[in-house]
């Protein structure tokens, strides 16, 4: 049986998530595997929101190669050593930290063949990395010189509150005591993948880029006394291991040194606000861009709750902590009476299921729920029901759900489940020989509001919005496609496992569709060549003017011509067109990037131009343009 819970109203005060739910897992195939590596597009079919508190920086120049960074703290002659014994520490004021982290902003980034690919991570054990970045160069394995950074660490790790802007905790940093060449001493992590090959292993940015910084420690009025200065000497000691395993044991000039910030944290959040992330109380200050926080802002905001049929909406899981933000606020989303949430773990709902939560909406049980929850219900998510493998109760409880959901919305009561079926000899049949569905004339309501939804709105949720969307407007799986991205202006991201599926199931649900006529031809239509080329996804509109892509829509110019594409930018391979498909394309609406590769190695910089200029045209056409890397 799936799920059945109560989610409590919306509290805007709130700063944790909603608590997780109870699962009853009685399907036949067990607990289902988690999808890996879900992608999310960034994608929104039309403008992005004008508002904003924060306005990002202008970008620092690109340096030179071999330009070395300044920093105020470097060297440190100009500070006070701290009170930790046989290791150089240092001390450091507030006022000190601000103008440090400020002079570093305004320096030139480094140049991008300075730093990889190094940053991607090299270990001496990984040969498969090791041949990829330099088999023709063995140097680009030593550490960049003359980088210099400033690295923050918070003593006892907690940054759920009193957070500095860039906090990282020890452990990110610091393996422990580690023994080289029959020398035990602190070490930092060796944090370089030792096995695969990745060119975005942004998780080990942070502790790479703490070896080429000075590091600077902090706590607040709940750090135990003396825990900042244990901290900062073992990061110092840490520091000097680094540099002996890189330079040897002769040289004794520290390049890189620790510090501690002897001012209290209420000094610090009263006296330089600019470098708070979280106060005391663990609220954002919005002081410090937090690209994780703005990230979530930025996919609710564009995969907002909308109406994709009557009474049934698509939109983001309701998060308390983002509730209320400015660049939410939207007039016409109601209250729903129905929440069905998708998910890779749920099971599909079977029939006690769905009686327990027509008792629960309909006061037919003794469960006393709390004033404003609103009755939940989970489904699996997209990407979950895998072709060839998926069952045929699998199929049956889709099209049920798309049935069940359907008469709630619009508050049809089915004969199975009236109250008074025991007096009868049997239920009313339809045309088709199925149960027959009546408008409830008792009831004073126009159906159920229900919301679909996901954590990001778009993903796991795209599978039964599509069905049910398929299902309530009698539409083939390629006219929905469109209609929901063109038509309702919804991002969703689908798996080609759900096309397949689709597909498949199509002429069942159309003819268990209401809107269906009864005529044959209405369930096979003709199948467009798009959509035997899609994998089940489409490009995101980005601007109004401009969409994202992939190489596979880019290829793929029947699906183009529907979205109305009429620009192509490819960046890194060449398009691969049938004859009669570019000849409907003059060469100036189409641009191509060569000798640039998706790789970590390659720049963009001397092409940025070129492009731009391109993207320009498109824009001042009032023309759509794809643009794919």
């Amino acid at each position: 049986m799936a799920t059945i819970l109560a989610r409590p109203a919306t509290l805007p005060g709130r700063s944790t998530p909603p608590p997780g739910h109870l699962s009853l897992n009685t399907s036949q195939r067990g607990t289902p595997a988690a999808i890996p590596n879900k992608h999310i597009p960034h994608c929104s079919p039309g403008p992005r929101p004008a508002s904003r508190l924060i306005s990002s920086p202008t970008s620092p120049q690109t340096a030179t190669p071999g330009t070395e960074t300044t920093s105020l703290l470097y060297p440190p002659t100009g500070y006070k050593k701290a009170n930790v014994s046989d290791v150089p520490v240092y001390a450091l004021s507030g006022a000190n930290l601000a103008q440090a982290l400020d002079h570093l902003a305004s320096q030139p980034l480094p140049s991008a063949k300075h730093v990889f690919p190094w940053l991607h991570g090299l270990h001496a054990d990984n040969q498969l990395q090791l041949a990829f970045f330099i088999a023709r160069k063995k140097s680009l394995r030593r550490t960049p010189r003359g980088l210099r950074g400033i690295t923050i660490v918070k003593a006892a790790g907690d940054l759920t509150h009193s957070k500095l802007k860039g906090a990282i905790a020890p452990e990110e940093i610091l393996q422990g005591p580690s023994t080289f060449r029959d020398r035990t001493e602190e070490c930092f992590l060796e944090c370089d993948p030792r096995e695969g090959f990745s060119v975005r292993n942004f998780q080990i940015q942070a502790c790479k880029m703490a070896t080429v910084s000075d590091i600077v420690v902090y706590g607040d009025a709940g750090t135990p006394a003396g825990e900042v200065e244990r901290l900062a000497g073992k990061i110092s000691k840490a520091q000097r291991a680094w540099q002996r395993r890189l330079e040897g044991p002769n040289n004794t000039e520290r390049p890189y040194n620790t510090f501690v910030v002897t001012d209290l944290y209420s000094y610090l959040e009263s006296d330089h606000p600019d470098l708070i992330a979280l106060d005391s109380e663990g609220c954002m200050t919005d002081k410090v861009m937090d690209f994780f926080h703005w990230e979530r802002l930025e996919m609710c905001a564009m995969s907002a709750p909308a109406e994709i049929a009557s009474n049934v909406w698509l939109g983001p899981t309701p998060d308390p902590s983002i509730a209320g933000h400015e660049i939410l606020q939207k007039d016409d989303v109601p209250s729903f009476d129905i929440m069905i949430e998708a998910s890779d773990i749920a099971q599909i709902p079977d029939s006690r299921t769905y009686d327990v939560l027509e008792d629960l909406l309909d006061g037919r049980t003794q469960i006393e729920m709390t004033h404003g929850a609103v009755p939940q219900l989970e489904f699996p998510g997209s990407g979950a029901i895998m072709p060839p493998t998926w069952s045929q109760n699998e199929v049956d409880g889709l099209v049920e759900a798309c049935s069940w959901i359907y008469r709630q919305a619009h508050g049809v009561v089915d004969d199975r489940k009236r109250r008074d079926s025991k007096m009868s000899l049997g239920a009313e049949m339809d045309s088709d020989g199925d149960s027959a569905m009546h408008m409830d004339d008792s009831s004073e309501t126009e159906g159920r509001k229900i919301l679909i939804h996901c954590t990001d709105g778009y993903t796991e949720s795209s599978l039964l919005a599509l069905a049910y969307f398929m299902y309530a407007e009698c539409l083939p799986v390629h006219d929905a496609w469109l209609r929901l991205h063109m038509g309702k202006k919804r991002n969703f991201f689908a798996y080609s496992s759900d096309v397949a599926l689709l597909k498949a199931i199509q002429p069942r649900l159309l003819h268990a569709s209401p809107k269906h006529s009864g005529e044959i031809a209405q369930l096979c239509p003709p199948v467009p060549g798009w959509l035997e080329r899609m994998d089940g996804s489409l490009p995101s509109r980005i601007m109004p003017y401009m969409y994202l892509g992939n190489l596979g829509h880019a290829n793929n110019p029947g699906l183009l011509k529907e979205l109305g594409i009429g620009q192509v930018l490819s960046v890194g391979e060449p398009l691969s067109w049938e004859e009669n498909a570019t000849g409907e394309w003059s060469p100036e609406k189409m641009l191509f990037v060569d000798k640039v590769q998706d790789n970590g190695v390659d720049p963009l910089w001397s092409e940025f131009s070129r492009c731009l200029e391109f993207i320009g045209q498109c824009a001042c056409s009032k023309g759509y343009l794809l643009k794919r890397a």
